[in-house]
């Protein structure tokens, strides 16, 4: 895990049973009732969607570096550039005003 000010990234690991939505849904409620309960940050929140690519076993050593980087990447690309490209290298339609 890891990510900035506006975003994060996570590397999971999920079973074929596992749903994605609801894996997501579980992590949102518990980490903003930490944030809310634990550091007192009743302002912060999740937004309502969130971008989920898949990766095989091979790659995760450089999603890992990737996702360690943050910093480093977002000094030559924005978040928003960089998750459109990773919209366009996979093939995804998207309406730009439902991104932001």
């Amino acid at each position: 895990m890891g990510g900035t000010e506006d975003h994060v990234h996570l590397l999971v690991g999920l079973r074929a049973t596992h749903c994605l939505a609801d894996v997501l849904r579980e992590l949102k409620t518990a980490s903003s009732r930490w944030m809310h309960e634990e550091i007192g940050e009743r302002e912060a929140g999740w937004q309502d969607g969130y971008g989920a690519f898949t990766v095989g076993a091979p790659q995760c050593p450089e999603v890992c570096d990737y996702i360690i980087r943050q910093a480093e990447h977002h000094r030559k690309r924005t978040f928003q550039e960089e998750y459109v490209g990773f919209l366009q290298r996979g093939g995804v339609e998207y309406d730009d005003r439902y991104l932001w």
